[in-house]
Order: C-alpha cells, then structure tokens, then sequence
C-alpha cells in the first residue's frame, strides 16, 4: 500500500495538468473486501504486436493454384490446392492417363483387407479366373464377384479353400478287404490296387518312343565326336629360315648365355624384377612348356582353343600360331627333342604337331576328355605317348608311328 500511495504523490507533484491527473488517478482507487485498495491505471499508448499480413488476392478470388510453383507465399484454400491446371486439355493422352490420380501410379481407395482375405482371393483369382470385386461397398450384405463367370458358376462361388479337389487316388480301391482277420485275403496295407498295373515291360507304342530318344541320343554323341576341326596353322615373323636356312627351333648364338650346357648353375637367384610379359592369347592359358634342352622357345595353350610358340630372347615374338581344336586346349607337351608336341582339347581330341612346319601330322580320341598327355620319354619309346582321360583311366594305347 505505501507504493501505492508514493505512486499517487508522484502524480500529484506533477508540473504539467497535475491537478486533473491526480484526480484521475484517486478517481479509479477502489476499495477491498479487506479494506485496502488497488489503483488500475489506464495507459494512453496502445501497442500491436500482430504482423504485419498482406491480403493475397488470389486466394480471396480462387484462382488456381501453378502445379509448378515450389514455394506458397500464403495459406491457399483446399479448393485452390486440387484445382484443375489452366489450360487446354492434352491431345494425346490416354483415358488412363487423364483419369483422376491422388498418387504417381493411380488412384488409392483407403480400405481394410486383413492378411487371410487378401490371401484367399488371390490364390482364388489365381486357381479359378474370379474374385470378390474389392471396390464394392463391404458393409452390404451380399458380396460381388468379378472374373470369369463360367468358373464362377461352375464352382457356385466358393474359394479356393471351399473347393474339394477330387483326386484320382480317392476313387482307388484295395483289392482285398481290410479285416486283418482274414488271413487267406489280408494283405497288409501294401496290397496293390484295383487299377494297379505292376508290369515293367513298356507298351508298343511307349517302346517306339524310347527307341527314338536312344538313336537320337546315340545319333547326336556320334556327330560330337567324329566332326573336327581343321588343322591350320600361321606364321607370324617375315621369313621361316633366317640366311644360314636354320628355322627358329635352332638356338640363337648372341644371347650370352650357353643354351645347351647341361650343367646346372653354381648358384640360382629368385626373380626380383619382372623381365617381359607375352599376349596374344584372347582367354586364359591352360599350360606353358619350354622347348627340351634349350628353352628358348615358349609354347603355351589356352581356352581360346589356340596353341602358340614364343621366342625367350631378342624380340620375344609370337613365332607361330597352331589352330586344330574345336574346343579350349588343356594340355600340350614336347617329345624329347621338342621337333613335336602333342595338344589335348576338351573337344576330345589329342593332336601331333610338327613344331617347326605347323602341319598336324595325326589325330587321337577315345571319345573322352584327354585332361593331360606325355610322351615317353625313352629315346627309342618317342613313338608312344600316354593321357588321363575324364572316365579316370591313364590310356596308353597310341602309337603315332604311320602306318605301312
């Protein structure tokens, strides 16, 4: 209270009309249940603190709203924000295309389908052609269905769980009765069917089918086997013979190193750096062998179905190129003065090839996949070679001697 009435001091002592506020403010004391008092003043300065807002005339006149605009500067009226675009109507859309969407793919009616319903009427659909209609009103007694009408009419309307499948093995009989006291005719719950036929030897008509799928069988592994390919090879450097008329098979003299010792070195190193990298194959390679006793040539074979010989010094060229197997080559190897080498491809052949000449002197097949070859290596038993073949046996059986 005694802020109160300094407060109504300090009016009073004013210089500027202090009478008529003084009277103004005693005026709007007012007296308490209590006894005391309370002074209410009224302020003269008003003060808003609304924003300022802008009347947007468009949302009061309900134009449409641009379906490109990405930004609303105001809060436009649900009519504004699904009002048709302005604008003639495009020519060459389709009736589904102008037809009325609330999402991307179409238009979704909210509605409730629990997991068995949904799963019945699909399987249903699925079995029969038909289903319950989902855009018809659930809540009305009868049911809609939609699809084929002949399945519908043929099963009366009911799913594919109502449905009885009737199986052929329902109508089967046993041919003795089931009375376990009945010894002479109880035969346990294996006895045979009415119907049942045990016999194991096929019709006329069945044997006709069979004898045709066998030749045809028969027919089909001939022809895989006894078709090759042609042999054909290609050089690739300018002149078979150099100027003395030796041919790439003699050892080089310039290379610095004697080629033809048959003493090991004293000491050996490991590789530290990569020397030279041959290409040419176009798939992976199957095996690699250096030319006996020199090793300044390199054959190697690949899945590219294509063996190919490489000089080791000087330039390291691809020398010649033996083509002969229908299918990848897995192996290849050397006789003992590397003059021939014998290739083994998937397409079940094994070849021998004169390695200086390129020609293809023979060909070998056991009708199984040669996985490995090797000639003997006895100098007097060079005519002979051996394979591992895909039926798990070592075939020793070839003689590459021509015959008189």
């Amino acid at each position: 209270m005694a802020a109160l009435e300094s407060l109504g001091d300090y009016g009073s002592e004013s210089n500027s009309d202090s009478g008529s506020e003084s009277m103004d403010f005693q005026a709007h004391l007012k007296p308490l249940g209590d006894g005391g008092t309370i002074a209410s003043l009224q302020n003269k300065m008003t003060v808003n603190s609304a924003p300022i807002v802008v009347a947007n005339t468009k949302s009061l006149l309900g134009a449409p709203l641009d379906s490109t605009t990405r930004e609303v500067t105001y809060n436009p009226k649900y009519e504004d924000l699904f009002a048709p675009e302005v604008g003639p109507q495009h020519p060459f859309k389709t009736k589904q295309q102008l037809a009325e969407k609330n999402i991307l793919s179409g238009y979704v009616e909210p509605a409730h389908v629990n997991d068995f319903t949904f799963e019945r009427e699909r399987r249903t659909f699925t079995s029969y052609g038909y289903a319950i209609d989902p855009s018809h009103d659930a809540s009305l007694s009868s049911t809609k269905l939609v699809g084929n009408m002949v399945e519908l009419e043929k099963n009366k309307g009911a799913t594919v769980f109502e449905c009885k499948m009737k199986r052929e093995g329902d109508k089967r009989k046993k041919e003795t009765a089931r009375d376990p006291s009945d010894i002479d005719s109880y035969l346990g719950p294996w006895a045979k069917y009415a119907d049942e036929k045990t016999t194991m030897k096929p019709t006329e008509e069945e044997q006709e089918e069979l004898d045709e799928i066998v030749a045809k069988r028969q027919k089909k592994g001939k022809s895989g086997t006894e078709k090759s390919v042609e042999e054909k090879s290609t050089l690739h450097i300018k002149d078979a013979l150099d100027y003395q008329g030796r041919s790439f098979l003699h050892a080089p003299q310039d290379v610095g190193v004697n080629l033809r010792s048959e003493d090991p070195p004293d000491k050996c190193y490991m590789p530290k750096k990569l020397v030279h990298t041959w290409s040419g194959h176009t798939r992976a390679l199957s095996a690699i062998r250096w030319l006996p006793h020199t090793a300044h040539l390199l054959l190697s074979c690949g899945m590219d179905a294509k063996v190919k010989v490489w000089e080791v010094y000087n330039e390291r060229r691809c020398l010649r190129t033996y083509l002969g197997h229908k299918q990848a080559v897995r192996d290849i190897a050397f006789n003992n003065d590397g003059s021939r080498f014998l290739s083994a491809g998937y397409d079940r052949y094994i070849k021998l090839w004169d390695t200086e000449t390129g020609e293809c002197i023979s060909k070998f097949t056991s009708r199984k996949v040669p996985y490995c070859v090797k000639f003997n290596p006895d100098e007097d038993k060079q005519h002979l070679f051996v394979a591992g073949t895909s039926d798990k046996k070592i075939v020793c059986v070839w003689d590459i001697t021509p015959a008189r």
